[in-house]
């Protein structure tokens, strides 16, 4: 061997020596050093995490009649993430579904594809990584051949879940109170510690809405889960380990199912009346209110829906319906997000603000047919005279032109269009003390504030839509002109003045204000609270749904309290005094029509009627009340949007509703003497398996 092959020999050598140095080194590395990550990775290859779902509390009534519960279901779910690995994208496996439950490949492609714009229900709004329930109502039959031919249909499974039911107690819906569930995002599940979700599980279901949403940790439980093994095939040899799920707990409520079904009842009674009289009446609000401790006993609105509409999927007709004017919008509640003029049952308001700014609860006023405000007359309803009248007599009759000129005389003490550096605005100032203008803090998502205006909206307003009042004034309405003229006329002249002036807080703006017309709005649920005030003693309480938090067993986790009330500063002789003049008001007032033979002996009734005009639109129609007036329990208000006035469509409601709480001659009261169970109730069991 000569030394050049000799050299080339040892080079080799040491190449390959340090060669298999290195895949030594590299295997005590993995073996050793990384050895526990390594067994770590394998173990996962052959095990699956499985989320084993928690039962979600129920929704009782004050009585433990259960609002919402659970019933078992056979639930088959499509899991895309694992369909998408497969060569063929999975379609034979559907199409075999799809034979097995009777439907089209198709509709299973519909309800398994994401939502996204342009994509039109059944979609799935949740997250893309979950299995996806195709069907909840699977014969057993059926699931079990997808159950023992798990190689024919992989990535999908039947599994016994439960399911959101809503038996609707006594005619009780509360659909808007109660809220909905809907699929968990990808975004919410990122959020999410512990597993991730391989199994569709009521886990997935998260609160959209109402209660449900509210109270949904309560609710919802502690998800278990199951580890298993797996072989090459994906399929399940064996269990390493569980641990099983925790229960949510129940949520018990100040609902009261007969009274709830007895508003909704009375609420939709009223609008089939008023469309029975040619009016629109085209959504409303009742509402019952405990006015010692704020707790609501009954919210009713109108239009409504069947909240079992979101279990098993939804189409895009179904979904349009709750959310498109064609409809009404039955998703909104209207007694705490409708925002509406309250007409003259917001002169509870005025009249303490006019006392506390000096005018005397014993004066006697003139109530003309009209009231000059600035250079312009504003009316009584129909320009009714009534003559001298007391202010008990102002509430009784209604007389809306001595409201108008306690509004003119405070506006110009403010300085009328130079206002002061500090106007007073004693009337805006009683009307947020009222709570009107801010949200009650209910336990409820998406309350709506409604609105009191003030110089500063007004100036904010006018901003906003200071470019189209001035095109309007510089360029008229040609359109509205051409069908029109008199009204195109009406409408540059609002314009001009809105265009030069508009932030201005005019006396017409304060005239409007103390009737509650013009840019004043409130919710039903703010109105029943001042009531309430009004009817305690002066006690502004936060309005509360939710009781107590309460195991399956009947163990109270928590009790749910209210803040402590606010103070309405009104002195205990005025409210007595407007209390009292309200008793009139069914008896021989605005509302004794609509009262007409009530026994007030069996339970004794104030209330005051409201009619709002609304531009373009027939007057809104309102009656607020409590009861019974010597010792107060309840405030009952009831509101009709186009039902015309107060009297003759939200009156009827209120009665109707105080007529089923106590009773009549000929019926039987739906409370014992007007009082609630003091207890909570025992548990129910949950509803049967199908």
């Amino acid at each position: 061997m000569n030394p050049r092959t000799h050299f080339r020999l040892v080079v080799l050598y040491v190449l390959v020596g340090a060669l298999l140095l290195v895949l030594v080194g590299r295997m005590w590395a993995l073996q050793v050093l990384e050895g526990e990550k390594y067994r770590g990775i394998a173990a996962q290859n052959r095990m699956r995490d499985i989320v084993v779902p928690a039962t979600r509390g129920m929704i009782l009534d004050d009585r433990g009649k259960p609002l919402v519960r659970n019933r078992s279901a056979l639930v088959v779910s499509v899991d895309r993430t694992t369909l998408s690995r497969r060569k063929d994208g999975g379609e034979p496996v559907l199409k075999r579904l799809a034979g097995v439950l009777g439907t089209s490949y198709d509709e299973i492609s519909k309800r398994i594809r994401l939502c996204g714009p342009g994509i039109k229900r059944p979609c799935w709004p949740g997250s893309p990584y979950q299995p996806i329930p195709i069907e909840d109502h699977v014969d057993p039959k059926r699931a079990l051949q997808i159950m023992e031919r798990q190689e024919d249909f992989p990535g999908v499974t039947a599994q016994v879940q439960a399911v959101r039911e809503y038996p609707e107690p006594d005619g009780a819906s509360a659909a808007q109170a109660l809220g909905y569930l809907q699929p968990v995002t990808q975004e919410e599940l990122d959020k999410r510690k512990g597993l991730k979700v391989t199994g569709y599980s009521g886990v997935d279901l998260v609160g959209r809405a109402g209660l449900e949403a509210q109270y949904d940790a309560a609710l919802s439980g502690e998800p278990g889960f199951r580890r298993v093994l797996v072989d090459s095939q994906g399929r399940v040899t064996g269990t390493a380990e569980e641990q099983a799920p925790a229960a949510g707990h129940n949520l018990v409520t100040s609902i009261d199912a007969g009274v709830q079904g007895a508003a909704e009842k009375a609420l939709k009674h009223a609008i089939d009346g008023a469309r029975r009289a040619g009016r629109p009446a085209d959504a409303g609000a009742a509402v019952v209110m405990d006015v010692q401790t704020g707790r609501m006993i009954a919210m009713a609105s109108f239009p409504t829906y069947d909240p079992s509409i979101w279990t098993g999927g939804i189409s895009q007709e179904e979904y349009d319906a709750l959310l498109g004017k064609k409809k009404g919008e039955p998703l909104i509640s209207r007694v705490t997000q409708g925002q509406f003029a309250p007409g003259s049952t917001f002169k509870i308001s005025s009249v303490s603000a006019a006392v506390k700014d000096g005018n005397s609860l014993s004066g006697i006023y003139p109530c003309p047919g009209s009231y000059n405000v600035g250079n312009r007359a504003f009316r009584n309803f129909e320009g009714q005279s009534l003559g001298p009248m007391s202010l008990h007599t102002a509430l009784v009759k209604s007389c809306d032109t001595i409201f108008y000129r306690f509004a003119y005389q405070e506006w110009q003490r403010d300085g009328g269009m130079k206002p002061k550096k500090n106007p007073s605005d004693p009337m805006v100032k009683m009307a947020r003390e009222y709570g009107f203008g801010s949200r009650t803090g209910i336990d409820l998502p998406s309350e709506s504030e409604g609105r009191i205006p003030d110089r500063k909206w007004k100036k904010g307003f006018w901003e906003t839509t200071k470019a189209a009042n001035c095109k309007g004034a510089k360029e008229g309405y040609p359109n509205v002109a051409k069908t029109d003229p008199a009204r195109a006329a009406y409408l540059k002249a609002v314009a001009t003045e809105n265009c030069t002036e508009g932030y201005v807080w005019r006396p017409g703006d304060a005239a409007n204000f103390s009737v509650g017309q013009g840019d004043v709005l409130v919710t039903p649920l703010q109105l029943v609270r001042a009531y309430a005030a009004l009817a305690n003693g002066g006690k502004l309480l936060t309005p509360r749904l939710g009781v107590a938090v309460v195991r399956a067993d009947g163990t109270v986790v928590r009790r749910i309290e209210s803040p402590p009330p606010e103070k309405l500063p009104v002195e205990a002789r005025t409210l007595k005094y407007i209390r009292k003049a309200l008793a009139d008001v069914p008896k021989s007032g605005t509302a004794s029509g609509a009262f007409s033979g009530f026994d007030f002996k069996r339970v004794d009734v104030g209330g005051k009627t409201g009619t709002a005009e609304v531009y373009g639109k027939q007057d809104t129609s309102w009656f607020a009340s409590f009861g019974p007036v010597k010792k107060p329990r309840f405030a009952v208000v009831a509101m009709v949007s186009q039902g015309g006035q107060g009297a003759q469509t939200a009156g009827p409601a209120v009665r109707e509703i105080w007529e089923a709480m106590y009773g009549t001659k000929d019926r039987k009261p739906l409370l014992d003497d007007g009082k609630l169970p003091s207890e909570l109730p025992k548990m129910p069991g949950e509803g049967a398996a199908p």
